[in-house]
């Protein structure tokens, strides 16, 4: 096992995974992701090859609690969900050398963070509407997503853009002037579009229990299939808010010519899983989507987030995929708007 300067904290994963889950370690691999929590991936003397977090002290350890019981739910429906282990007294979330651990079954594939395939958009359709309608019957989180993007004003967002300016010359952004220059625009938009984009959508949306952070990074795919959902979040939201920000994903619409026809294939799929959800709702997902991020500043500075330097080169061309997304949308939103009303119950169009 490598204990080198490296690979820190490998005995303490040792020992924790040796006392509390009965499990002898072989080797331990850093993964240097992830804001909430440190992870490793383990492999074990007897074969097993396992994901382990360690949470940090700030870690609120009920919700991590509630999230593990909300992924071991889904699971049990037969869901593409790895399974939380729980340790020797039977508990999924365990406490030891003063910190929060859950470990996991590590699932086959990896996170792809490129452009979306048509075929993959389909089958994260699939999975999301079978997921939305098996935490239909879960019982209501007390933590809420929030909403910005519904509920505050226009004028207090783009309040924001100076805000958050001023935070990236405090810390020495090093493109400040592009910054500046997105936040102009992030500012223009926010004024000219929100009321329009607001007074198109359904006057209530359905809330139920969600994953509520159902993004790339937390997808494991392998061959255009999704063969792991991590990082369950679990708290109450809009299922319409989480299928818009998925089939609207930056990553896809900014890098890839056939982002709309993503965009069909997954909501069609989600569809025919979770034909429960109104048509209306579904139907508002581009424009859900659009204003979710335009209400979001989320990479507009990093440093805050104290992450390694390759997971803050990714946040910092999130940021820029997210300017693309908010121009491409505005672009093509008559389109989305055609697209998506075609759909029929069921998902078909």
């Amino acid at each position: 096992m490598d204990m080198s300067d490296a690979n820190p904290g490998a005995a303490l994963v040792a020992d924790v995974l040796e006392d509390r889950y009965g499990l002898v370690v072989d080797v331990i691999e850093p993964v240097p992701i992830g804001t909430d929590t440190i992870n490793r991936r383990v492999l074990t003397m007897d074969g097993l090859r396992l994901f382990v977090k360690e949470y940090r002290s700030t870690a609120d350890v009920d919700a991590a609690r509630a999230t593990w019981d909300m992924s071991e739910y889904c699971r049990a429906a037969q869901l593409p969900i790895p399974r939380v282990r729980p340790d020797l007294d039977g508990d999924l979330v365990t406490i030891a050398e003063g910190s929060a651990w859950a470990v996991t079954d590590e699932a086959p594939g990896r996170v792809a963070t490129s452009a979306m395939t048509v075929a993959l958009a389909e089958d994260i359709g699939v999975v999301m509407g079978r997921m939305h309608r098996v935490l239909a019957a879960y019982p209501m989180p007390q933590r809420v997503q929030q909403s910005r993007w519904r509920t505050i004003t226009a004028t207090e967002a783009a309040a924001r853009c100076t805000k958050v300016l001023a935070m990236a010359a405090r810390h020495g952004h090093d493109q400040l002037e592009q910054l500046r220059s997105d936040l102009d625009q992030r500012r223009e938009d926010l004024q000219k579009h929100t009321s329009r984009l607001r007074q198109r959508l359904p006057h209530t949306l359905v809330e139920q229990a969600l994953h509520a952070d159902l993004t790339r990074t937390n997808l494991i795919v392998l061959a255009e299939s999704v063969t792991g959902v991590i990082d369950f979040r679990g708290v109450r939201a809009m299922p319409a808010w989480e299928l818009g920000r998925a089939a609207f994903d930056p990553r896809t619409v900014a890098h890839s010519t056939e982002w709309i026809a993503c965009v069909q294939a997954m909501v069609a799929a989600y569809c025919s899983e979770n034909p429960s959800l109104p048509l209306p709702e579904v139907r508002a997902c581009a424009r859900i989507a659009l204003l979710y991020l335009l209400f979001s500043f989320y990479g507009a500075t990093t440093t805050e987030y104290g992450l390694p330097h390759e997971a803050e080169t990714d946040l910092k061309q999130h940021w820029h995929d997210r300017q693309s997304t908010i121009r491409l949308l505005l672009n093509h939103l008559d389109d989305l708007d055609d697209a998506l009303s075609a759909l029929a119950p069921g998902g078909r169009s």
